[in-house]
């Protein structure tokens, strides 16, 4: 015989959990916002095939994190329909939203004029440049459109993920310090090399610090754009008993020439890591400049509330 509660034994019975309600829920898949504005990336540097497949790749991350995501490549050097110019992008966004603005009106649809920025322009930038922000601030000013200028990438924790993956592909690091095995060319000393001159290198000089604490050696920032900054502080480095130095650049790749970076590295006498590139964390972070800049939280980005 049984009763209400369980079999008359007593023993125990596994009943079905309740199914748990609110923050308790699975998180629903996040997607953009309807009519949402774009993120255009803001791409320096001269266009190449490599640059546009870096940048495609970027974007690609971008979209995949937030699905429905508008996101376009405007080139600060563009050349016409292959590398298109930021200032044409974001007239072209502009034109789009208007044109469905008014065929939304044509059909007889009770829609407002839409409002707000047409697009977040996240330029794909490490550090800060001051001069290459200055050409992305004036490409927006020359298309006329309301759009919104974030902050560059960094400094970020994931930036320093990025730095030591790099520095561990080269075989400049131990991809983890807890593994019991070494890196027989593992530097002990770090340049961390950026562009954009002193604000760059204080800059680079935090994620450095990030990047330090997760190798336990020591990183110096250093300015491939000042004359004598590189080698002034391998000298440091050394001065300080590293004996072998790696250079990490704290670039995405199209600020500059890749030249400088193989010899900024001769300069310092000491073998270089590449360039951040696609690394994952670049779309992701250009994304969370994107969803901070127009106010979207995690939560907020769906396109109905969870019940």
């Amino acid at each position: 015989m049984s009763t209400p509660t369980g079999p008359a034994s007593g023993l125990p019975v596994r009943m079905p959990r309740p199914r748990q309600p609110g923050r308790h829920r699975r998180p629903e898949p996040l997607v953009a916002p309807e009519d949402a504005p774009a993120l255009v990336l803001a791409v320096p540097g001269t266009p190449s095939s490599a640059t546009r497949s870096l940048a495609d790749e970027v974007v690609s991350i971008a979209r995949s994190e937030l699905p429905g995501l508008d996101a376009r490549i405007g080139y600060l050097d563009g050349d016409g329909e292959e590398f298109p110019t930021l200032t044409s992008v974001l007239a072209h966004a502009a034109g789009e939203r208007t044109a469905r603005f008014e065929q939304a009106r044509a059909a007889g649809m009770d829609v407002n004029e839409p409002d707000g920025p047409v697009a977040v322009v996240v330029p794909l930038l490490a550090g800060p440049d001051s001069s290459l922000l200055r050409q992305v601030r004036q490409a927006v000013m020359d298309s006329r459109v309301a759009a919104e200028l974030t902050d560059v990438l960094g400094p970020h924790p994931l930036l320093a993920e990025a730095l030591h993956v790099r520095l561990s592909e080269a075989g400049l690091a131990r991809a983890d310090r807890a593994r019991l095995f070494t890196v027989a060319t593992a530097a002990d000393g770090i340049i961390l090399a950026s562009v954009g001159g002193d604000e760059a290198v204080q800059a680079a000089g935090i994620t450095g610090m990030l990047l330090a604490a997760r190798l336990a050696v020591p990183v110096m920032a250093a300015a491939l754009d000042q004359e004598g900054s590189i080698a002034s502080v391998a000298e440091q480095l050394r001065g300080s008993g590293s004996q072998q130095l790696a250079l990490a650049p704290y670039l995405i790749g199209p600020e500059i020439d890749a030249s400088l970076i193989e010899e900024a590295a001769k300069e310092a006498g000491c073998s270089a890591a590449e360039a951040l590139g696609p690394y994952p964390a670049i779309g992701k972070l250009a994304l969370a400049k994107y969803t901070t800049a127009l106010g979207i939280a995690p939560q907020q980005a769906q396109s109905t509330p969870a019940h």
